[in-house]
C-alpha cells in the first residue's frame, strides 16, 4: 500500500498600494495556493478590485513601515505555512512544484530562503550582485516572522532554513523614472532609520559610498557584462546611495 503525505496548506501574503499595473500577473502566479492575502495601504487605483477577482481576502490599513505591515499580513494569514511576495513578482510553474514538494514532504525545516531573478528596464540582470539574490519568503509562521524594520525588512525564523533553487522572477523598474521616483522615497526613509540609530557622515563621506557602490556593482559585481542596462543600473544604483548619505547629513545639519 502506497501511503501519499498530506500537503500543508498554503497562505500568499502581499503587501500593495496602487500596484494595478503589476497585481493580475503576480495573483495568477498563485492562484493554486489555498488564500492569498492581500494589505493595501491605500490604493486608489484599480488593485483592490482585480484582487477581488481573485477572491483574496483584502485587509486595509494605514501604512506602518514594511516590516509591521508585512507582519499584519502574515498574522492574519490562516494557515501555519506562508509564502511572502511583492505584487511586482511572480511565481514560476518550476517553483510552484517545488513548493508543492515542501509542504508535501516530512522535513523538519522551518523556512526556505528562495533564488530571485530580477529584470531590470526589461532585461534579466545576471551580475551587479543581483545573481545572489535569496530572500527568505517560505516559512512557518509559528516558527518566524518580519522584523520591525520601516525599510530593507527581513523574516528572521526560529530553526533549520534551507534553499530552493527554482526562481520567483522579480520585475523592478521598466523605466529609469519609476526607479528615480522610488530611490528618493527609500532613500529618505533608510536615512530616517539611520538617523535615529544615531549614524552619521559627512558629505565627502556620501559621495564616497555612492561612488564605491557604483565601482562594486559594475567592477567587482561584474555588471559590464549586463550591457548598457547593467551600466545604467549600476550608476542610478551608485547615484541611490550616495543620496540617502547626503540625506542623513542634512537631517543631523537640521538637529
Amino acid at each position: 500500500m502506497t501511503f501519499v503525505a498530506k500537503m500543508e496548506k498554503l497562505s500568499i501574503v502581499i503587501i500593495t498600494k496602487n500596484e494595478e499595473k503589476n497585481i493580475r500577473r503576480c495573483l495568477e502566479s498563485v492562484s493554486w495556493a489555498d488564500e492569498i492575502v492581500v494589505v493595501d495601504s491605500g490604493s486608489w487605483d484599480g488593485t483592490i478590485d482585480i484582487c477581488k477577482d481573485y477572491n483574496c481576502k483584502v485587509i486595509r490599513t494605514d501604512w506602518l513601515g514594511f516590516g509591521k505591515t508585512k507582519q499584519l499580513a502574515v498574522n492574519s494569514a490562516s494557515h501555519n505555512w506562508v509564502l511572502s511576495i511583492d505584487a511586482d513578482e511572480e511565481v514560476t510553474v518550476e517553483l510552484e512544484n517545488e513548493i508543492k514538494k515542501v509542504l508535501s514532504s516530512d522535513k523538519n525545516e522551518n523556512g526556505y530562503h528562495i533564488k530571485r531573478c530580477s529584470f531590470y528596464l526589461g532585461k534579466m540582470i545576471r551580475y551587479c550582485g543581483w545573481n545572489t539574490d535569496f530572500p527568505l519568503r517560505l516559512f512557518n509562521k509559528e516558527h518566524g516572522n518580519f522584523n520591525d524594520s520601516i525599510l530593507h525588512e527581513s523574516v528572521s525564523v526560529h530553526g533549520t532554513v534551507e534553499r530552493i533553487t527554482a526562481s520567483l522572477r522579480h520585475y523592478t523598474y521598466t523605466s529609469i523614472t519609476s526607479h528615480i521616483e522610488r530611490i528618493n522615497r527609500y532613500t529618505s526613509l533608510g536615512a530616517k532609520q539611520d538617523f535615529e540609530k544615531g549614524k552619521r557622515t559627512s558629505p565627502l563621506g556620501a559621495a564616497f559610498r555612492g561612488l564605491f557602490k557604483f565601482l562594486k556593482m559594475y567592477i567587482l559585481q561584474r555588471g559590464f557584462l549586463d550591457g548598457r542596462e547593467g551600466f545604467v543600473l549600476s550608476v542610478i544604483s551608485g547615484y541611490g546611495v550616495g543620496l540617502k548619505y547626503f540625506k542623513l547629513w542634512e537631517l543631523a545639519r537640521r538637529k
